[in-house]
């Protein structure tokens, strides 16, 4: 039997009208969504301005991404593996059962409420680039981190705006863009939103992994309850180590990579790092009728 991993997008992976095919098919927990969010999540996906917004992005991504997770299960075998980049990690503990859907939803509101109120720092994109001068300015340049690993050549840098900028002028690179976010995520500058945010996620209760989860901060699989606790409880401050991700994929004998959720950039950055694997996308109802 083919060996299968399922991925899971984070912020950036949006689209307006995603999720619009999940209404019937659903209903209860777009209800239970509703009744947690005090918004209809349908309702928002098809508004833009909204969509965009950190404080209604995650949690939109979340329930469509949990959603689609629970249909793929019904209809066909689970996976052996999942992961999610950045908020995309909670729909893959969704999916591994570690916690129920309505706890995951509260979790990402209030994470999405506390990235959404950050208001210090930057991020910028880097593509193209040689990495030891990328690490080597990364070192020497107090106040910026590596925030996203995310393929050999792609990654994105997180940290106080001047330094950021420093990075990004110093750096050869073919292209280089400063990110339009709230402020400086998966960076040390989180560390006050980070800690308030451990005191909510202190009261859900975790279970024991179905499958095992490769998490941001360590991508090592793992199935324990208090370790995929604790290496969420590290999300917010701690770097997106996704290019480790994906090299570790062939090393646990996966051939095919499922990325559930709205758009392919998932499979992108994984085609660009390990070659030979068969690539998937499920992002509608009609995606998993087909699959």
């Amino acid at each position: 039997m083919t060996k299968t991993a399922w991925v899971f997008p984070g912020q950036g992976s949006q689209a307006v009208g995603m999720g619009v095919d999940l209404a019937e098919t659903c209903r209860d927990q777009l209800a239970q969504a509703t009744d947690i969010l005090g918004w209809s999540v349908l309702e928002v996906c098809q508004n833009e301005d909204k969509l965009a917004s950190t404080l209604y992005t995650q949690p939109c991504l979340y329930v469509v991404e949990c959603a689609l997770a629970d249909l793929l299960l019904a209809a066909s075998n689970p996976p052996e593996v999942v992961a999610g980049h950045s908020l995309g990690e909670y729909s893959a503990l969704y999916t591994a059962s570690v916690f129920d859907f309505a706890a995951g939803l509260r979790l990402v509101k209030r994470r999405a409420e506390l990235m959404s109120q950050a208001s210090s720092g930057a991020m910028a994109a880097l593509m193209g680039f040689k990495r030891d001068e990328l690490d080597a300015k990364i070192a020497e340049t107090e106040g910026v981190v590596l925030a996203n690993d995310n393929n050999p050549g792609q990654v994105v840098i997180s940290g106080i705006p001047a330094a950021v900028e420093a990075v990004m002028e110093s750096v050869k690179s073919k292209r280089a863009v400063k990110l339009n976010v709230s402020g400086a995520f998966h960076s040390p500058l989180m560390a006050e939103a980070a800690s308030e945010f451990e005191t909510v996620l202190a009261e859900v209760p975790f279970r024991d992994a179905k499958m095992p989860v490769m998490s941001n901060v360590d991508p090592s699989p793992q199935t324990t309850a208090a370790i995929l606790k604790e290496r969420l409880a590290q999300q917010m401050t701690g770097a997106v180590r996704w290019r480790e991700i994906s090299l570790n994929l062939p090393e646990q004998g996966i051939e095919t990579v499922v990325e559930v959720g709205p758009g392919k950039v998932l499979t992108g950055l994984i085609k660009r790092t390990c070659k030979g694997l068969t690539l998937k996308n499920i992002d509608s109802v009609e995606a998993i009728n087909q699959s």
